[in-house]
């Protein structure tokens, strides 16, 4: 395929370049020679184990790779051939579509390449058209699986398909389920949940599972295939699923045997995960004090996806005598336990942001951790064109971050290295010693936040050093705490924010602490977790 390739490669993309410029003018027989042309290249990637070099070598640069998904464009959004489309067979026209779907979304996977997705309009508004208004399911699963690949939580909202694409794909897995089949018209359906892993990424999509109970769906296929449970533990990150899961005494039962009898490595490591979320593996541990020595002064939380820039940053950073610690070997047994206690023994926490670490269960369960701990977090950036969206967006915020993407890397080690000095001498100006009463234990705060006074809700945010928060919020009960992350949870949350700060200018004459705000609405989080989980006890144990 390589050889192949290099001898006629670039002459395909040429041939298919002049002409998807003339498409209107395309008889029947060229319609069927470039349907079959774009097929041979895709077959060709496909099939060999080299997937990766050849698609790099064939789209050496970014700018080649632009201009061949803008060809591919140029044939779907010519709305006479979706006239020809047949929703339960095959023509040349359905080939044709569904042949640069299918590369398109090789292309997504192989080559960083969804900040074009993003920014250009014709392309999204092209894939969502066909998505939605295309009766053939092969064709409109590719579309939706392209855009839940590339676009942003807040540009799926603004296209109006969340609801779509989940539904989507919650009919065709139940279907599969209710008529026990392997295959949904002869696409296996472990193929099926190894697209939805993609989509499951994104905070819509799961929130839309949670409103309609559809976890079960995975859960009843975890046992004959193991890429469910990496879903649940995507969908486990959602409070309203966590409340479902905890609410399944089968299904609880079944993740406390695996935890202890699997001899899979990577089942263990979803299995802790999962655990890790719906608190069961720590919601005794003791907050750690900010102000106590640590073994380390940095954790460096990335995707082993960028583990060559990280251990370059980790040579430099050791070199300049930090005490580091990384993960380069991929930590075994109860790697949540062993995540937390790097956090709670470092000082500062690096996350080397990315398109891998927004999509990383691991990578999002280190960040929230690392919020929740209070750690000091510097974001820097290790994926050209990359934006953060979803919870890594809110994770971070306003928080300033170290471009490697557009520094040459001693120039961005430099600037790293100035932010981490300037935070030692903020750490060095704070008191020095603090009394043991103010290291706080989360199984302490278990009573039910719903019934807290305004009093109550002082009393808390000053014992977990809100004190901005405690001064904004101080006629605010239990309820109205609650009710706030809701609003921040379900609606916008830029608008939001901008509110919160106009009322902490107003009243308060200062700005708002995003970093402050963050903190308390984890906190907020865990406390709600924790009163749900008191009202679950009473009910009855499992």
């Amino acid at each position: 395929a390589e050889e192949t390739m290099d001898y006629i490669g670039s002459d395909c993309l040429q041939i298919i370049r002049i002409h998807c410029q003339l498409v209107e003018l395309w008889s029947s027989r060229l319609l069927n020679c470039i349907a079959h042309l774009i097929a041979f290249i895709l077959g060709l990637f496909w099939r060999d184990r080299q997937t990766d070099t050849i698609i790099k070598k064939t789209f050496p640069t970014e700018q080649t790779t632009c201009d061949f998904v803008e060809d591919l464009i140029c044939i779907l959004s010519y709305t006479p051939f979706h006239q020809e489309i047949q929703p339960h067979c095959s023509n040349d026209t359905t080939v044709l579509l569904h042949t640069c779907l299918m590369f398109l979304t090789l292309i997504v996977h192989k080559l960083n390449i969804n900040w074009f997705f993003r920014s250009n309009s014709k392309v999204r508004e092209t894939i969502a058209r066909m998505a939605e208004t295309i009766q053939n399911q092969d064709l409109s699963s590719a579309a939706y699986n392209i855009l839940c690949e590339t676009l942003t939580d807040d540009q799926l909202k603004r296209l109006k398909i969340a609801d779509h694409i989940s539904s989507h794909y919650f009919n065709l897995l139940e279907e599969t389920i209710d008529q026990s089949q392997t295959n949904y018209r002869r696409i296996p359906v472990d193929f099926m949940l190894r697209a939805f892993q993609c989509l499951s990424k994104n905070d819509s999509l799961q929130q839309k599972a949670a409103s309609l109970n559809k976890i079960s769906i995975f859960i009843n296929l975890s046992d004959q295939y193991p890429v469910a449970w990496d879903i649940i533990w995507t969908f486990s990150f959602n409070e309203d699923i966590q409340e479902q899961l905890r609410s399944n005494c089968l299904f609880m039962s079944k993740l406390s045997h695996l935890a202890k009898e699997t001899d899979d490595e990577q089942m263990r490591k979803i299995v802790h995960g999962i655990l890790w979320n719906l608190g069961t593996n720590h919601n005794n541990r003791l907050l750690p004090n900010n102000n106590e020595d640590k073994t380390f002064d940095i954790m460096i939380s990335y995707s082993h996806k960028e583990k060559a820039l990280c251990h370059q940053l980790y040579q430099e950073l050791t070199r300049t005598n930090y005490r580091v610690w990384i993960d380069f070997d991929q930590m075994h047994g109860n790697v949540m336990d062993a995540m937390a206690q790097a956090i709670e023994q470092s000082r500062i926490v690096i996350l080397c942001i990315s398109e891998q670490y927004r999509k990383s269960n691991y990578c999002r369960a280190e960040a929230h951790y690392a919020f929740q701990c209070q750690r000091k977090i510097i974001p820097i950036l290790v994926q050209k064109h990359y934006k953060p969206d979803g919870w890594l967006l809110f994770l971070i915020g306003q928080l300033l971050y170290v471009d490697f993407t557009k520094h040459e890397f001693d120039q961005a080690m430099n600037m790293l290295l100035k932010e981490l000095s300037l935070n030692a001498t903020n750490e060095s100006n704070r008191p020095s010693t603090v009394s043991s009463k103010e290291s706080t234990c989360i199984s302490k705060d278990s009573e039910d936040i719903f019934a807290w006074s305004a009093t109550r809700v002082q009393q808390w945010l000053i014992e977990h050093k809100l004190a901005q928060m405690s001064r904004l919020f101080c006629d605010c009960d239990g309820r109205s705490l609650v009710f706030l992350r809701d609003c921040v949870k379900y609606g916008d949350f830029q608008s939001i924010f901008t509110s919160l700060q106009e009322d902490c200018n107003r009243r308060l004459k200062e700005n708002m602490s995003l970093i402050e705000l963050s903190c308390c609405l984890s906190l907020i989080k865990q406390q709600k977790r924790l009163a749900q989980l008191a009202r679950l006890n009473k009910k009855s144990k499992c």
